[in-house]
Parts: structure tokens; sequence; C-alpha cells
């Protein structure tokens, strides 16, 4: 410490200081003072110790060092900002995000969708409109709101070794022993820096993450909605992030989908989410009139594993939770597309007018799918059989499977069976031992029985070609989540394949190989195409899935397109948030720094005390620690 003591000889730095300091003396009146008045740095007048000369070092030369600082960041951070707010919230029209056309081309779908947002197109946006595909659904998967049970303090407590520490020095707490009071005070004392303080971390800045990934997850909504103009919303299941959540949990996740994370968003009224049935009513037209764009709000809420529990684990206080907060677990919607043409609408099958026309009336049949109790065994029986139940009705109320018109649109959750290596999850189940029920504790995809039912019941697909419609079945697809990487697959039957209709079982490719292979629609071959939603979590890139759907006259069938379109990981929305709010910082602090320069004080300066201390102690902290490690170093010497 002698060193700071000691005078330091004065550096050609020092006298230009000085010289500057003079001249700038010099230049004023007696009755003006400068910032750096009555500091003039001589030969004769050095400077006790260099740290004491910092501080006044920016004033000398009249150099303001904090404003400096500031000006410089804003001049690095206003662009980077600029920059990343303008990609954050444009994302799909720089990845090129469109729902897809008839045309199938991704440049004409953007450059359709750009047309609507181009200020000067107001009066042809209504015919642009048009060109779309009159069903274009916006699905998006286990969005997965995670809550109190991820964070620490609100199961643990805040600091409760601290309170049972108090206890016991209090003798609130009886001991059989002394040496057993101080024992268990030692493992409080412990246990409140090692435990404790660690979970109290842990939980503000998970606290912090839930509340920011709640607007992540909104942003990828809002800005979808805006820029691609969905018809229709879906969620495929796992809206929340554990079904062993209290009620008041629930309803508290509830909110925040309906009113942050889905904000505008509407649940679907129970009259008019439907039972099937012959009799069925029309819940939209697909015209894109005013009326119907109330289903632009609607959200078809689909029922998951971490909302109701599986097989296993569900029970009817889960179900009737998430129906009043959500919606019904099972249900079908029917959009019907107008037909114009009174030439076309006389091809259509009427009984008294046209009985033997195959031809339906253009229809979407959405039907949204609780398959969380497909599998046995269930813990409740009754919730299994309505299940089923609603499965046979909606086979029964189908169209035959000869009549052309009508699509058939399976909105669940958990994927069809399908073999190892087609996508990230595989098959896989685990169920409770006999003493806790012996239910489906966890699943990753349905079992092999249970997706046939689906593919041969719902859609009407066989190996057999002498069954009607010579097994090609009805045309349809399915959409669900679960698998969070997401997954595209088609799975077909063989009616080629053996001698008899034992002999053919169902295949499953992915969707890209079953193309190049010309699978879809190959002579005796039936299938469906079945896309696996990736899920919209940050983790998973905030992922979205736009479909569209478009009707053929000529064949007299739908047709569809899909693609994603990812935001990316969430650490992009967290870096661009922060980077606006050190903009805005630094924006009120720098006009803030000059006025307090103005009124003299000297800002610079204990701005660089608090540095130079800042320095002094971390370097004495460092040479504490290399003191500590150099007396703990164990001898070399041999004993």
């Amino acid at each position: 410490m002698a060193a700071d003591s000691a005078p330091v000889p004065t550096r050609p730095l020092f006298r230009s200081i000085a010289a500057l300091q003079v001249s700038k003396q010099q230049q004023t009146t007696n009755n003006t003072k400068t910032p750096g008045e009555g500091l003039v740095l001589t030969d004769s007048q050095p400077c006790p110790s260099s740290h004491q000369c910092r501080p006044n070092l920016a004033h000398a030369i009249g150099y303001m060092l904090v404003a400096a600082y500031l000006r410089h960041g804003l001049r690095l951070l206003v662009p980077l900002a600029i920059a990343c707010t303008i990609y954050l919230y444009l994302y799909p029209v720089f990845s090129g995000c469109a729902f897809p056309v008839q045309s199938r081309d991704p440049r004409e779908a953007f450059d359709k969708t750009k047309h609507l947002h181009w200020p000067f197109a107001s009066s042809s946006s209504e015919h642009t409109v048009d060109e779309f595909a009159p069903f274009r659904l916006l699905a998006l998967g286990d969005p997965q709101l995670e809550g109190d049970t991820s964070i620490p303090i609100a199961y643990l407590g805040i600091l409760p070794h601290l309170k049972s520490l108090a206890l016991r020095l209090a003798f609130r707490l009886e001991h059989a022993h002394l040496r057993d009071r101080v024992r268990m005070v030692l493992h409080d004392v412990i246990d409140l820096f090692l435990e404790d303080v660690p979970n109290l971390v842990e939980s503000i800045r998970k606290r912090f993450d839930l509340f920011g990934n709640d607007f992540y997850l909104a942003h990828i909504y809002r800005t979808l909605r805006w820029w691609s103009r969905p018809t229709h919303v879906s969620v495929l299941g796992d809206l929340v992030g554990s079904q062993w959540i209290e009620n008041r949990e629930f309803e508290r996740r509830g909110r925040r989908f309906w009113n942050r994370a889905f904000r505008g968003g509407e649940r679907v009224p129970d009259d008019v989410a439907a039972y099937p049935s012959q009799n069925h009513t029309i819940a939209g037209f697909l015209d894109g009139s005013t009326d119907e764009r109330v289903w632009t709000r609607r959200i078809m809420n689909v029922v998951g594993n971490h909302d109701i529990g599986y097989a296993g684990d569900l029970t009817a206080e889960r179900m009737e939770r998430f129906e009043r907060v959500f919606g019904k677990s099972n249900y079908e919607l029917r959009f019907a597309l107008p037909i114009r043409d009174p030439m076309v609408n006389a091809t259509i099958l009427d009984k008294a007018a046209n009985p033997a026309s195959r031809r339906l009336p253009p229809q979407i049949r959405v039907l949204v799918l609780n398959d969380m109790n497909l599998d046995t065994p269930a813990k409740d029986q009754g919730l299994q059989d309505l299940t089923y139940q609603f499965i046979n009705d909606a086979i029964s109320s189908a169209p035959a499977v000869e009549n052309r018109g009508q699509f058939t649109l399976v909105l669940t959750h958990i994927p069809l069976h399908k073999p190892n290596g087609i996508c990230v999850d595989g098959p896989f189940f685990d169920f409770y031992s006999p003493e806790e029920g012996g239910g489906v504790r966890e699943q990753y995809l349905l079992s092999p029985d249970a997706s046939k039912g689906l593919l041969e019941g719902v859609f009407g697909l066989s190996g057999n070609t002498g069954g009607p419609g010579k097994g090609l079945g009805r045309s349809g697809l399915v959409l669900n989540g679960h698998d969070h990487e997401g997954c595209d697959t088609f799975h077909f039957i063989n009616q080629t394949n053996g001698t008899t209709v034992a002999d053919r079982s169902w295949e499953t490719a992915r969707w890209a190989d079953a193309r190049a292979r010309s699978l879809p629609g190959q002579h005796m071959l039936p299938g469906r195409r079945e896309i696996t939603v990736r899920s919209m979590m940050g983790d998973f890139g905030g992922n979205a899935g736009l479909l569209s759907m478009w009707f053929n006259q000529t064949t007299w069938e739908w047709e569809y397109e899909y693609r994603d379109c990812p935001l990316g990981r969430q650490h992009f929305w967290w870096l661009t948030h922060f980077l606006d709010l050190g903009v805005v910082l630094c924006a009120l602090l720098y006009p803030f720094i000059l006025a307090l320069e103005r009124r003299g004080v000297d800002v610079d300066g204990r701005f660089l005390r608090v540095v130079d201390w800042t320095r002094r102690k971390v370097e004495a902290l460092g040479r504490e620690g290399v003191k500590r490690l150099s007396t703990k170093r164990p001898s070399m010497t041999p004993s």
C-alpha cells in the first residue's frame, strides 16, 4: 500500500491536461466556472495517487464520460434493437409464412397474403381474400402453461429452514437432548444457505420466466392471426402443464390462457359444439361473410394428457373442470361451402330430384376427439364408455363411403400407432400396479387396435376390396399433438398383400417417403395422412401449423395442404425485449445526465470513483482467494 501514497511523476498526458486546463481558464470570464476549475496539474504539483486523479480526469479535459458512454451505447443498441424488433414482430413475413393456396406454390401464397396488408390495396382486398382457401386452420400444439408446481417456494414456502431455525432457537420445538437441538440448528443453518436461498432465487427466476413465456405464446398466436388471416383456430391438447394441480391452480392457469396467452380467443359455446347425429346442424358457412368471422376468435381446444391425465388418471372431476374452462372434450362441427352455380347445384344428391347422385353438399366435418381413454384399462369405465359411444355415433352418422363431397378432419391429441423409427416418439405404454388400479399411467402412441378402429371406423378404410366403396374410405385427415418434435406420416393398407383380408395389416411411412414412392392415391392402397403438429413451446421453436382446404368441383373432393411456421426459440424473444428495454433506459438516462452536468454535478467523477472502488475491491478479493488457495494447497514433500 506504500505505492499508493508515494508521489506519482507527472506524465506527458498530465502535462497536456494541465496545459488544456490553463488554456480553458484563460478563455473563461472571472464569474464563469468550468467543470475542471481548481485542478491544475504541473510538475510542481503532482497528484498524490493515480486513482485519485482519475475522478477529475474527464473534467480536466472537458469531456463528459458517462454521457459519452450512454451516447455510444445508444448508437450500438438502437440499430440492433430496431432490427431485432422488426424481425420479431414481422417474423411471418421474413419466413415467408402463408396459408397454402390451390396452386400449392409457396411464393404465390405469400404474395397473396402480402397484398392483404398492402395499405393501398383496400379496394381489392375482398377479391384477394376470395382467392384463398375457404377453410384455413391455425393449428397450435402443446402450449403447456406451467405454474406453481414448477416454483419451489410455492410448495415449500419461503425460507422454510429459517422458520424452523427460529422455532428451535426459541425452544418452540421439542428435542430429547440439547445435542439434538444443536445438531438440528446446524442443519437448518446449512440448509438455509444451500437450499432455501437457491430455491428463492430459482423461484424468482421461474416466475419471471413464466410471465414472459405467456407473452411469448401470445406473440405467436397474435402475430399469425394478424398476418395469415385464419378462418379457424385449434389448440391440440396439453393446454396446461399438469393434470395433478389443484382446482384453484387450474382456474388460475385457465385465466392466463384466455387473458394473456390467447387473449382475444373464445371458448366454443356448448350449444354450438354438437353431438354427432343424422339430423346435424351447420355450425358455419365457408363464405367469408362477416357473420362467420366469429370463428376466427373461437378456439377448438383438444383435451390432452396434461389437462386430464391418461386413462389411468382420468376422473369425472378432472373432465368437468376442463370442459368448464376450455370447452367440451368430444364434439363435432360441420362447415358448409355454398355452391352459387345453379347448374352445379343440380348435380348434388337430392332424394326427390336427383336420388342417384353420389355428390353430397360440400362440407368439412370437424371431429374433436378425446383419445385419452381409448386404450385400456381405464380408471373410470363410465367415461371410457362415453368416448366409445361418441365414436360409434360419429361413425353411424357419417355419409356412405361411396359418396363424395364431405371431408372428415379429426382433431385429437395422442398420435396413431406407428413402428419405432418413424417419428421421435415410438410405441410405449406404462401401467399402474394392481394396487394402484392398473390403469394406463403413460403412453406415447395409441395402441394398434385403437388406431385401426379410428382408421377403419371413422374413415371407412379397409383391406377388403369387396367392402363398401372398395375399402377406399372417406376423405379425411388427422391432426394431433403430444409428440413435441412433430411428425408427418401416411397410414395405409395394401389390398394386394396376401390372399385374404387377415393377411393385410396397416403400415406407416413418413409423408415425404410416401410421396416419393407415390403411395397416396395409388390403386388398391387406401390410406390417410396424419400430421403431428410440432409444439409451440420455445424449446421446440415456437411452431404453428397452417392448414388450407379448398374444394375441387371437378373431382368433387376436398383438397388440402399444410406447412409449418416457426418463430424460433424463446431466447430471441427475450433478447429483443431486453434490447428494447436497454434502449429506453439509455434514452431516459442520457438527457438526465446532461442536465446534471449543466447544473455542475460531477457525474463523471462520482462514476469513476465507483468504478475505481469496485476495481480495487475485486482485486482485493482476488488476492485473498489466491492466498487462501496457496495456504490450503497440500504439501508435495513425501512423509
